[in-house]
């Protein structure tokens, strides 16, 4: 009876899961040396495992229609990157493309410009952001709900983690607080990928990112499972959390 019972209420659960679906792809046109060169290899699966969007990028031909397709090539868009003395630039998104949004900002951030510094095969640096160092994810800001993000994160992040003073006694201690990990330069990075973050693997679930658990190797405890679009509520309530102070750094005398 307790088998039929979870068996039960996990049908319940997928049928009320809204499916994956293409709106989470992004369709890229690139320049064929950036994909030729390896840029392409290295970068996208590094934003993929940041975002959950993957991204299908293909090389760009002169005979072919774009559409309104986000490109990558040189002389067009806004400066995402230089190579010698070419440089190739990003589509600006159409605001009500998520996931063109989420990718324009995370190229154009610190982190996006920095993986693409990181691109040096066999040692040698060949490509350079070349966007403006200012930081300006419009991501955080526009994906996401803060209360279901708020509701989401009470109930299961709480259950290790205090989010805010509605479970500040109950979270485990030796887990950091929703408000000391704002703090950290790459609190977003750390949040959109927690799920590949030890603990969190092994009981962890996102829908249509991470692969069903072993047979063999079980969830220690009840599995935490979201949507790509809950992460991204979660998300947008941790970034209007107030960072913890934590005062001035250690002096050792």
């Amino acid at each position: 009876m307790k088998h039929f019972f979870i068996a039960l209420m996990g049908l319940v659960f997928a049928a009320t899961v809204p499916a994956r679906g293409d709106h989470q792809d992004l369709s890229l046109l690139v320049a064929p040396e950036l994909v030729s060169s390896g840029l392409m290899a290295f970068l996208l699966p590094r934003f993929s495992l940041k975002t959950g969007v993957k991204v299908h990028a293909e090389p760009l031909d002169a005979g072919r229609a774009s559409g309104n397709t986000m490109q990558l090539q040189p002389g067009t868009g806004t400066p995402a990157l230089t190579r010698q003395d070419q440089t190739y630039g990003l589509t600006p998104p159409d605001m009500d493309d998520k996931p063109a949004v989420r990718f324009f900002d995370w190229v154009m951030s610190d982190i996006g410009q920095r993986t693409i510094n990181q691109f040096a095969p066999n040692g040698a640096q060949m490509f350079f952001g070349a966007a403006d160092n200012v930081v300006a994810t419009r991501a955080t800001a526009q994906v996401g709900d803060v209360s279901r993000g708020a509701a989401l994160s009470y109930v299961h992040c709480g259950r290790c983690h205090v989010v805010g003073a509605r479970n500040r006694m109950s979270g485990i201690g030796s887990t950091p607080s929703f408000g000391l990990l704002r703090g950290l330069d790459d609190w977003e990075d750390r949040f959109r990928a927690f799920y590949a973050l030890n603990p969190h693997p092994s009981f962890t679930q996102i829908a249509g990112i991470t692969a069903p658990f072993d047979k063999t190797r079980p969830s220690p405890i009840w599995p935490l499972a979201l949507t790509s679009a809950e992460l991204d509520d979660i998300v947008a309530f941790t970034a209007g959390i107030t960072p913890l102070d934590l005062g001035a750094p250690l002096v050792h005398q």
